[in-house]
């Protein structure tokens, strides 16, 4: 999709994925307006000491939070399209604050959702995460309706023609609040032995680049209603616990509340709905107004249907990062 001359909305814009998303707008297109909606004013602050509104003229920095519906309706105002990348994603924390979380994840989505079709905007894509696919904690569950929302939006836009699709992926390398820079952290505190919750844990990962590119890349595919799953490789932890530390540098502390083994994007239950592509998949929605039209173009451009049985889970992808792939990644080669 071409994103010159767009008005674009990144809610939770001054975290990792916006900022990286915004840096790789500028670079690459010439937005007509480029809004960065978030709740923080130091991160906004911050962010407009390298991104600043003299230097790029369509910046717009506006401060607001997706619980409050009248701001986020003001937010909307003029826009063509609408990245929803606001979330609370912290586990623990949610499991500890499960009120604060369904207010953000769930009532944040309905606001964005009513704020869109209210203001005409075309397309809609919300970022979503592995933890929603068959989930064992609250971010997971809150993160799994905010899907259904969006997803069902399709239903209520009527007129307005206002299109809703998902995106889905893994950890994103050295995102705030990842493991690496945790890891990190503890080195450079004195730590000789990382914490690890389970020697046997594997997670799916993406990096910021990687995740950017494929949300732009859903715009010009998504017909509404999509759940778009890229094909992205997965590491043992106790790998990156090596890299960082050194083998057996570790001390096995348990699985914390709410947390998973294995991670699972696409489960076996959604087999029957997946598509795959060359480089991604996707989720179709059962719902009669799926625009079979579109399916048939999705298939004839090397889609096909899943095996019964798939899952798409960590553990079993067939895509493992390397002690050398991580090392890359780390900058130590």
């Amino acid at each position: 999709m071409d994103f010159n001359n767009k008005n674009i909305l990144i809610t939770g814009g001054t975290g990792s994925f916006g900022t990286k998303c915004v840096e790789t707008l500028l670079r690459d297109y010439k937005p007509k307006r480029l809004v960065i909606f978030s709740r923080d004013e130091l991160k906004q602050y911050e962010m407009s000491q390298v991104y600043s509104e003299e230097k790029f003229s369509c910046l717009r920095y506006f401060l607001g939070d997706v619980r409050d519906g009248e701001r986020v309706k003001r937010a909307c105002a003029n826009i063509d399209i609408i990245i929803h990348a606001a979330a609370m994603k912290h586990v623990t924390a949610s499991e500890y604050n499960p009120t604060e979380c369904i207010e953000t994840n769930i009532n944040g989505a309905k606001n964005i959702i009513d704020a869109s079709i209210e203001n005409n905007i075309k397309k809609v894509i919300a970022l979503s995460t592995d933890k929603a696919a068959s989930p064992i904690n609250l971010y997971g569950a809150t993160k799994l309706c905010s899907d259904k929302l969006f997803i069902a939006a399709n239903n209520l836009s009527g007129k307005h023609k206002t299109r809703f699709s998902v995106v889905r992926y893994g950890n994103v390398i050295n995102s705030r609040g990842s493991v690496i820079p945790h890891f990190n952290k503890l080195l450079k505190g004195g730590k000789k032995k990382l914490p690890l919750t389970n020697i046997n844990m594997t997670r799916f990962v993406i990096t910021l680049d990687q995740g950017v590119q494929f949300v732009l890349k859903a715009f010009t595919n998504m017909s509404g209603g999509e759940i778009f799953i890229p094909k992205i490789p997965s590491m043992n932890i106790i790998d990156l616990v090596t890299c960082m530390a050194g083998e057996g540098q570790y001390k096995e502390v348990g699985i914390r509340p709410g947390e998973k083994l294995h991670e699972v994007m696409i489960p076996r239950e959604e087999s029957l709905n997946c598509i795959e592509m060359d480089d991604y998949y996707i989720i179709q929605p059962m719902f009669s107004w799926w625009n079979t039209e579109q399916l048939k173009l999705t298939i004839g451009n090397n889609g096909k249907k899943v095996a019964k049985s798939f899952e798409y889970s960590s553990d079993s992808n067939t895509n493992f990062l390397s002690l050398d792939d991580i090392k890359r990644i780390l900058g130590q080669k």
